[in-house]
């Protein structure tokens, strides 16, 4: 384990130099800026951007130092091999599916909890931990929209992560986390579950967003992560049915003509590779899928013949 009590050690490391890291860290609201993404329900979610300069940094901090850092086996998202499929994997054909959200997440991930769990004080001075957490840190909490906010907040999650993951375990019942989105799945009381995760989170300043969760029973849709996990691992059949009408579309009428009645400004080219992206994401899901293997081939041929 490295420990780092100079500067010039963490200097070293990191990449950049200590004036560098200083000038940022003392006029860090400077290096943000707000932007706002639309969501599904119509509401917006404020993103926390940082600018180049301050992103070089924030890499470098995620790739140098919180790399090696150990994260729970129950987090599926923002680490090597994990993403959307594998979270929802596990939970292919379970009888109960329950679906749990942490309220504000991000902002609830405050600087005192990133510089006790992610620079801990057996491995980085106190001058040390001050500065890496206040680069990390956009007005007390984790700034969603910042390359080192996922990092930051498996390693805040670990413990709780390895709790309710042995916990569950012990109830025969399945457990994975995907960013806020806490996923259970097996034979079991959602309310026993429901109370368990309650209470694990309040002892971090969690609370649940009672209005995203979600129980499903057989004989009912039911999706993780935006994988359909009943019977099979599926996309769900609503982007199917749009991503195959577009393709027959494009197919029977000519592809420029298509573009043309549905008013895409795409180029050609570009529209062809966002069509083959949306077939191979169907394929990552359900490889057999007969009818997207055949229009993925005829995708790459007519990509071919672009060139």
């Amino acid at each position: 384990m490295i420990v780092y009590r100079e500067l010039s050690s963490l200097v070293n490391d990191i990449g950049f130099s200590a004036k560098a890291l200083y000038t940022a860290c003392n006029s860090i609201s400077k290096h943000y800026r707000s932007v706002k993404i639309p969501k599904k329900n119509g509401e917006y979610r404020e993103l926390h951007v940082p600018d180049e300069f301050l992103k070089a940094i924030q890499r470098s901090i995620v790739n140098k130092l919180l790399i090696y850092e150990d994260i729970s086996p129950f987090a599926s998202a923002y680490r090597f091999g994990g993403g959307a499929l594998k979270n929802a994997e596990p939970h292919l054909g379970g009888n109960i599916l329950l679906k749990l959200d942490i309220r504000h997440f991000f902002d609830s991930i405050i600087y005192s909890s990133v510089k006790e769990k992610v620079f801990p004080a057996e491995r980085y001075s106190e001058s040390n931990r001050v500065l890496l957490s206040i680069l990390c840190v956009y007005k007390d909490s984790l700034p969603q929209g910042a390359p080192s906010s996922p990092a930051v907040s498996n390693i805040i999650m670990r413990d709780f992560d390895n709790t309710v993951g042995k916990w569950c375990l012990s109830q025969n019942i399945t457990y994975t986390r995907y960013c806020d989105d806490m996923t259970f799945s097996g034979d079991f009381e959602p309310s026993d579950v429901i109370s368990f995760v309650k209470s694990e989170l309040l002892k971090m300043g969690f609370f649940l967003n009672d209005k995203k969760t979600v129980k499903a029973c057989n004989g009912r849709k039911k999706m993780v992560t935006g994988v359909i996990v009943n019977d099979k691992l599926d996309a769900p059949i609503e982007y199917r049915k749009k991503l195959r009408q577009e393709l027959y579309y494009c197919k029977k009428f000519g592809i420029d003509s298509h573009m043309a009645r549905i008013g895409i400004t795409l180029s050609r080219e570009e529209y062809l590779r966002k069509l083959l992206g949306r077939v191979s994401y169907v394929l990552s899901i359900n490889p057999e899928n007969r009818e997207m293997k055949d229009y993925k081939a005829w995708l790459t041929e007519t990509l071919r013949q672009c060139r």
